[in-house]
């Protein structure tokens, strides 16, 4: 007995200690991300009615619109009650959608929060997310036949998501950029690459008396130096507007003494003049044209983005119109990005919840503190359990359900009460 209690023992000295106040903190942080990604968007109402939202939580129903249908997208309300007991896919949230719930893309279904919808949604956009395929890969998320753990980053343009390792570039740390452009949209908007070489959470270094892009991974780089001041990149001019063709294949030399750096580095005396160049209108009033290079830089990868880097985008008259006619006008539109989103969902929730719990918890003895603690520990690992069923089935809980849970629970704690046998002494 000795020995097995002294084995006991040094097993429980080796277990990491969670305290009561550490498990509410990390539920509050998961909570918290996501209210960041539901608090934007309505849980009761049909977004249909405001037209094309902005930025929203949306979903796909693969019950309803599955592989080789047309593509389909639902709202958070609509999703919870309308397609509750589907097999949904999460697609995060997508700009500028209208909901389909209930259109002609559904055969055999109608809206109930908001029937009365056009036939087709014109102006939403769609892509191999709307089927629960991402990637350059098309494979679904999270992949059962993947074994590599690795990071799904979304595109800012396209608003695909890439796994890291597909990206042709090893992105940096999580907390040192905000946005990411994948390669297929760099090669789109070439412009940006302009911009990447003063602002791109990017390492940069001088070659030749010229500026390179020095991007960890695999990807095929062009360098094209000018003869004679003259632009050589023929496939560029193809693709991109006449105003910007000088700006976005060439690169002004004379400011790449210094690395580009991160998000995290801004107040650096370097960097802050770069951003004050980028900052300043030019003599022609064109913050791009300023951009004036000695060669052209065209690699095969993903750029990532600093904070804010939006900000620092010409919005002449003549660049506002190459980013209409590239379709990318958002860029330029603070309240576009999904950081503002999710800042704007936390901000409601705030004003709108307080935690009970933690109040409760501090106002008690240490008696009452541990008997909470048990019954807090019986409610999770039974919700737990309760839940990972409809995780297993691929259906939305919906409130009948949380409701059914606490009903349940309450009836099984009094007839633990109620069978408890008391002794005096």
């Amino acid at each position: 007995m000795a020995g097995a209690e002294g084995s006991a023992g040094r097993q429980s000295e080796l277990e990491p200690v969670v305290s009561l106040v550490d498990v509410l903190e990390e539920d509050e942080e998961l909570e918290n991300e996501a209210c960041a990604v539901l608090g934007g968007s309505d849980s009761e109402k049909c977004s249909y009615s405001q037209g094309s939202v902005k930025r929203q939580a949306l979903y796909a129903c693969s019950t309803c619109t599955p592989e080789g249908e047309e593509p389909a997208g639902i709202c958070l309300a609509c999703s919870y009650e309308c397609h509750g007991s589907h097999k949904l896919f999460e697609l995060y949230t997508k700009r500028n959608f209208r909901c389909d719930c209930g259109n002609s893309k559904f055969k055999n279904l109608e809206c109930k929060l908001f029937p009365d919808k056009a036939k087709i949604n014109s102006g939403n956009k769609y892509n191999d997310n709307f089927f629960g395929l991402y990637c350059i890969c098309k494979r679904p998320y999270p992949d059962p036949e993947d074994e590599i753990p690795d990071e799904m980053i979304q595109c800012v343009v396209c608003e695909d998501w890439f796994h890291g390792r597909h990206l042709g570039a090893i992105p940096p740390e999580s907390g040192d950029f905000q946005e990411m452009v994948c390669p297929a949209c760099m090669k789109r908007c070439p412009f940006l690459w302009a911009y990447a070489a003063q602002l791109a959470v990017t390492k940069v270094s001088v070659e030749d008396d010229g500026l390179v892009l020095n991007v960890d991974g695999i990807g095929d780089q062009e360098v094209i130096k000018p003869e004679n001041g003259d632009h050589q990149d023929s496939t560029l001019k193809e693709d991109v507007p006449e105003h910007g063709r000088d700006a976005v294949t060439e690169v002004k030399a004379e400011q790449t003494n210094e690395p580009c750096t991160s998000s995290s580095s801004e107040s650096d005396p370097q960097t802050a003049l770069k951003n004050q160049h980028l900052n300043t209108e030019s003599q022609s009033g064109c913050r791009l044209q300023d951009l004036n290079a000695k060669q052209l830089i065209k690699k095969d990868t993903a750029t990532y983005w600093p904070l804010n880097w939006r900000s620092k985008l010409c919005t002449c008259k003549d660049c506002m119109k190459m980013y209409g006619e590239l379709d990318v006008l958002f860029l330029t539109d603070e309240y576009d990005t999904v950081l503002a989103y999710e800042n704007k969902g936390k901000v409601d929730q705030a004003a709108d919840r307080r935690d009970p719990l933690m109040d409760t918890l501090n106002s008690m003895d240490r008696v009452q503190q541990v008997e909470l603690i048990c019954e807090y520990n019986d409610l999770k690992t039974e919700l737990k359990d309760y839940l990972k069923r409809f995780a297993d089935e691929g259906t939305v809980v919906k409130r009948e359900d949380i409701q059914q849970f606490f009903e349940e629970f309450q009836s099984k704690k009094r007839r633990r009460v109620d069978g408890m046998q008391y002794y005096c002494s």
